[in-house]
């Protein structure tokens, strides 16, 4: 029986009123959260500044203002396109294409905040048609992909990274753009269908350097949808990625050049309790966020220290319990009721090469990169597919069955409302648990403004940190940056010190100093009064 019209309509108002309120989230206060460490090497690295030139061309050991830091922010005309590929070359581990387009839209609108978290929020609109088309191409049915536009709208992830100046929102598109182009050319069996894989294959591995696991995933799709059999769908798979993949060959080679290497932190061993607890904080900000209600910082991940909502005291935690098991339930009924060779295996491998492959790699050889929620968005992607598919076919019930039909209305409306509450609360709050080792400088921002006329100490090879403070800070705060080879002075002792986020020689060199005092006034923010210990000499100056 098919879904009466009235019906339909009254879930299309639905689905694009929810639409226009994912819309609204993504560009409302973009400015407002803390504008976090991988922010500011965004900005560095598009403004043309490698961090080896980036620390020689800071002055040590005499004050700096904001503006002075904020130069290695902004574009400038002595450094061009050139540099900009020259930066990124340096941490090739991050793909180009997104902090190019940053560049280009910095030169046309500035330099600000807004400017540089636009990209990403335009690049997330994209997401959008790209979803769509891939509903229909895997399940034939409008209503699917109405539902599950609906549920990455006001996905409390999707938008948390949609407001970042980082590429997840482009990786996304393209990870969604390749997987519609397989599914195309393998029903349309073209050369030209094909070519186009392989232009989504090069978009993707210079998106991110995860996607080669989302492309290995397209491999386990098209070798269980052809039962491994050499068919010529299985060889055209193989030309076209292989011809994608050649392509990356030149940023390999810069990769290796510079040694470049991703952060040291992933490789930190977490225990396992603590690596599931984080496998499901990161699955239920999927559809709803638990920050919402408990709002404390949740990991940290360069320390490998977690402080999970997930604890015997805290009812709120249980929330995703339920939210866990109606997500396995969804990919059941939808692997089950699907033709596998279509829908179910292309689910099951999306989630396996990314989600799985990581989870087992961490599991067996340690690490946390299963823990980081932004590397496993294909998998969360697929996921979703299944609930839109559960709702649309749950919410196709006939006359007979209608109790069980408004069940599943009322608990799609609980869904999506779960997800515009998150969203709400997180656009308008200034700091968020991703922005992890960040987290709590909106605090120490706070306590260094009620002094008068501060100076802030910190490391050269802490600077980027700095910059992400001052982003929260008044303008007449100062900043000092200090080496750890000499023995220290500090100039201008009547100024309020405070000492954020030092390396440890500068920690152990200022704490074991009898001329000063360190008294820490925010340990999870890592930061300290300095109190200088006056010499008669130190007073009758200051009088």
């Amino acid at each position: 029986m098919k879904t009466p019209k009235l019906y339909w309509n009254s879930l299309r108002f639905l689905v694009v009123l929810v639409l226009a309120i994912g819309i609204f989230f993504r560009f409302y206060q973009l400015d407002q959260k803390i504008y976090w460490v991988d922010e500011v090497n965004t900005s560095l690295r598009v403004a043309g500044y490698r961090k080896s030139n980036f620390y020689e061309q800071i002055p040590t050991g005499e004050p700096l203002t904001i503006a002075q830091l904020h130069e290695f922010q902004t574009l400038s005309p002595e450094r061009g396109w050139g540099d900009t590929l020259n930066a990124l070359a340096e941490n090739a581990e991050h793909a180009p294409i997104y902090y190019l387009l940053t560049r280009l839209w910095m030169e046309i609108f500035g330099n600000s905040i807004t400017v540089t978290r636009s990209v990403a929020a335009i690049l997330s609109l994209l997401a959008f048609p790209a979803l769509y088309f891939l509903s229909l191409e895997l399940f034939s049915a409008p209503m699917v992909g109405g539902i599950a536009l609906s549920f990455v709208a006001v996905s409390p992830l999707h938008l948390l990274y949609a407001q970042e100046a980082r590429q997840y929102s482009l990786w996304t598109v393209v990870t969604l753009v390749s997987g519609l182009a397989l599914l195309r050319s393998l029903r349309l069996k073209t050369r030209g269908s094909w070519a186009i894989y392989a232009g989504t294959v090069v978009l993707g591995f210079y998106s991110h350097l995860i996607s080669g696991l989302v492309f290995f995933g397209h491999g386990l799709y098209v070798g269980f949808r052809e039962q491994w059999k050499w068919t010529q769908s299985f060889k055209s798979y193989l030309i076209a990625s292989g011809m994608g993949c050649a392509t990356l060959i030149p940023w390999i080679v810069v990769y290796f050049q510079k040694n470049s290497r991703l952060g040291g932190w992933l490789e930190r061993d977490l225990p396992l309790p603590a690596l599931v607890n984080r496998w499901l904080v990161n699955l239920s900000s999927v559809f709803f966020d638990l920050h919402t209600l408990y709002p404390q910082r949740f990991f940290d991940v360069e320390l490998g220290e977690d402080f999970t909502p997930l604890a015997w005291g805290n009812g709120w935690g249980y929330v995703v319990i339920p939210i866990l098991l109606f997500v396995g339930y969804a990919l059941w009924v939808t692997v089950r009721k699907t033709p596998k060779s279509l829908v179910g295996w292309f689910l099951l491998t999306s989630i396996a090469a990314n989600g799985l492959f990581l989870m087992l790699y961490d599991v067996i050889s340690g690490g946390q990169r299963s823990g980081i929620a932004r590397y496993l968005f294909p998998s969360y992607l697929a996921l979703q597919l299944a609930v839109a598919y559960l709702f649309a076919d749950r919410l196709r019930l006939d006359g007979g069955r209608n109790l069980q039909r408004r069940f599943w209305q009322f608990a799609y409306v609980i869904l999506l409302g779960a997800g515009i509450v998150s969203c709400a609360v997180s656009a308008s709050a200034e700091t968020w648990w991703h922005k992890y080792s960040c987290y709590y400088d909106v605090e120490v921002a706070q306590l260094v403004n009620q002094a008068e006329n501060p100076q802030v100490i910190g490391s050269p090879d802490r600077l980027s940190r700095l910059i992400a403070l001052s982003y929260k800070l008044n303008p007449d705060v100062r900043f000092l940056l200090l080496t750890d080879s000499d023995r220290l002075e500090i100039p201008n002792l009547s100024s309020p010190l405070f000492l954020f986020r030092p390396n440890g020689i500068l920690y152990k060199s200022l704490a074991s100093d009898p001329r000063y005092t360190l008294t820490p006034i925010h340990p999870l923010g890592h930061i300290w009064t300095v109190d200088p210990i006056r010499t008669p000499a130190d007073e009758s100056m200051l009088n």
